[in-house]
């Protein structure tokens, strides 16, 4: 099978990347932290027009008519970019919301454990259910993530998990390339002791596991973006899980003390990590599924053997 990208994905990839420079760059970013995470419903709009979210609905129904593999492209971007909202829930809208398509609703999603709800706040809608339910605002890991408890969970958006988790696998695989390129720019800049400290043994070993995580969860995500098996996808959403959040760490622990401080980014792409492997499928549940998975196919390996057996 040949996981290549064609030159048409190669293109719109790199027009959303340029989309996003433009439109969501360092500046913007910082003023959304400062807006405490309040959306930007004119950006989101953009979104819109931009096919974003419609970007799998059939032309005929106003929509770009690409497929999953393309959207893996395009959400790889939005974490690269750490992006805020709930872009996984409004893209599955699409065709189902009235507006979501054209980035006019915001839809979030029952996609966090428990009784969490992100975005419930400045959401039009919640997929998969009729009406918004009543929140109470609690705190945050992520400061561009605002999180509501609600009095009970509905069961809304159980025929989209599959999807959700790797769109959400995909904006970690983004997040975790971008920490990569963080950590080098940053090894190349700084120096101690007379030379930059990319040249010291141990800063090279992490930025190069760094990068091999990253490519790891990437191929793996590509690859449940062709196959769209379950197993596959709860794989790639456990590897990009993994390499978001360990990456952010390593990226940390290259910036030393500086990676800390609040005007850094490096700590904002570790907490959407974090909130980010809580959603859609948690580690614990991909771990489930893919045991089950492994279990059905060495029993239907067993009986074919049985059956084959002479005598």
């Amino acid at each position: 099978m040949d996981f290549r990208l064609t030159d048409e994905q190669r293109d719109l990839r790199a027009g959303v990347r340029g989309l996003l420079a433009g439109r969501y760059g360092r500046e913007a970013l910082r003023a959304s932290v400062d807006a405490g995470g309040a959306l930007d419903r004119g950006l989101w709009q953009e979104l819109g027009e931009a096919g974003f979210f419609a970007l799998r609905l059939p032309e005929a129904q106003g929509g770009v008519g690409l497929g999953l593999p393309e959207a893996v492209l395009v959400f790889e971007e939005a974490g690269r970019a750490l992006l805020p909202g709930p872009l996984v829930a409004t893209h599955l809208a699409a065709g189902a919301v009235e507006g979501a398509a054209q980035g006019r609703a915001v839809v979030t999603a029952f996609d966090l454990g428990g009784s969490l709800v992100a975005h419930l706040g400045e959401a039009d809608a919640v997929l998969g259910t009729p009406s918004l339910p009543a929140g109470e605002p609690v705190p945050s890991a992520d400061p561009l993530t605002p999180l509501h408890r609600v009095a009970s969970r509905a069961v809304g958006g159980e025929a989209y998990r599959d999807e959700g988790a790797l769109l959400t696998a995909a904006l970690q695989v983004g997040s975790a390339l971008r920490t990569v390129e963080l950590a080098v720019r940053y090894g190349r800049e700084r120096a101690q002791f007379g030379q930059p400290i990319g040249a010291f043994q141990a800063v090279k070993h992490l930025c190069a596991q760094m990068l091999v995580r990253a490519e790891v969860a990437r191929t793996a995500v590509y690859a449940a973006a062709v196959t769209a098996d379950a197993a596959e996808t709860a794989g790639a959403k456990l590897l990009a899980d993994e390499a978001a959040v360990r990456n952010a760490r390593d990226c940390l622990q290259v910036h030393g003390g500086m990676g800390f401080t609040w005007e850094a980014d490096v700590h904002l792409h570790l907490k959407r990590a974090w909130v980010r492997a809580e959603q859609w499928r948690t580690a614990g549940e991909a771990e489930e599924l893919l045991a089950a998975a492994l279990a059905a196919e060495q029993a239907a390996g067993s009986a074919a053997w049985a059956a084959a057996a002479p005598g």
